[in-house]
């Protein structure tokens, strides 16, 4: 079996795979850890290194800890992210130490400021006692390798924390969407490689179910998508083994999508792009 193909995380970080699990999928659920052990080690087996988490995700956390505790030679090529939606001191410190302790871990490779939507959230986290120092803090003291900062609602909003937050990350919808409706593509990613931060695309098949507005829209062309654009790795939920083995076999033997490529694929979702990115929210 090849070995998956790997790019550096940000400027200093090791190599991680450019497909990792993501947290949503089968780890965004409660009380199946039956179901989600399968395709947590069919992940591994397969060679991906990038674990996505968060003390929102349920029992992620706790399902992937379960496993790292039974294959402890495992967590040194591991990965491992958590995040927290906290926005003070405190509340961040208090979910760090117990993603710490669910993961069976020492410390996280990455601990992301989640799903930061408004300035109210912006001001929160800058401010005194605000999370941001938590994080800071973390990272100082090893508990946290690196930090970084999540959002899917509004770009002008994560584009100034890139700019100004001394993040080593960001995590950013990446899908043909995006690319029809701009900011996050065209402003937060440019922002993102200026700083020289490691480039995370989520949200690459949509929020839920394929971004397909008509047929011929496959899960493998929009993974294609989202690593043809210039990002570190995507990341993509699973329920399933088999949908492990699809992420996998992409991450050996991805070629990207021509720009003329690209373009075609926005067209074809542009008249229906306002309605599919409802995950944005109301900004």
């Amino acid at each position: 079996m090849s070995p998956l193909q790997t790019r550096s995380f940000g400027k200093n970080g090791p190599g991680v795979t450019i497909v990792g699990l993501g947290g949503e999928g089968i780890l965004r659920s409660h009380g199946k850890n039956a179901f989600a052990q399968p395709v947590i080690e069919e992940a591994a087996a397969q060679g991906i290194t990038y674990f996505d988490s968060a003390r929102a995700y349920d029992e992620s956390e706790r399902y992937l800890g379960r496993f790292w505790e039974t294959r402890p030679e495992l967590r040194a090529r591991i990965f491992q992210t958590s995040k927290s939606a906290c926005r003070d001191y405190a509340g961040a410190w208090a979910d760090l130490e117990t993603s710490l302790a669910n993961l069976h871990t020492s410390h996280l490779d990455l601990w992301q400021i989640h799903d930061l939507r408004s300035w109210e959230d912006v001001k929160a986290v800058e401010g005194s006692s605000g999370a941001l120092d938590a994080f800071g803090e973390a990272r100082k003291q090893g508990k946290a390798r690196h930090i970084g900062v999540t959002g899917h609602h509004d770009p002008t909003i994560l584009t100034h924390a890139v700019e100004n937050w001394p993040v080593d990350s960001v995590l950013l919808p990446v899908n043909p969407v995006e690319g029809v409706l701009g900011g996050f593509l065209d402003r937060t990613i440019p922002m993102a490689e200026k700083k020289g931060l490691a480039i995370i695309g989520m949200k690459v098949l949509g929020a839920g179910n394929y971004l397909a507005p008509s047929g011929g829209i496959s899960a493998e062309l929009l993974i294609r998508y989202a690593l043809s654009r210039p990002v570190t790795l995507i990341i993509v939920g699973c329920t399933q083994p088999i949908e492990v083995l699809t992420l996998a076999s992409l991450g050996r033997d991805f070629t990207p999508l021509s720009e003329g490529e690209q373009r075609m694929l926005e067209e074809k979702f542009a008249p229906y792009a306002a309605d599919l990115a409802f995950y944005r929210g109301v900004t």
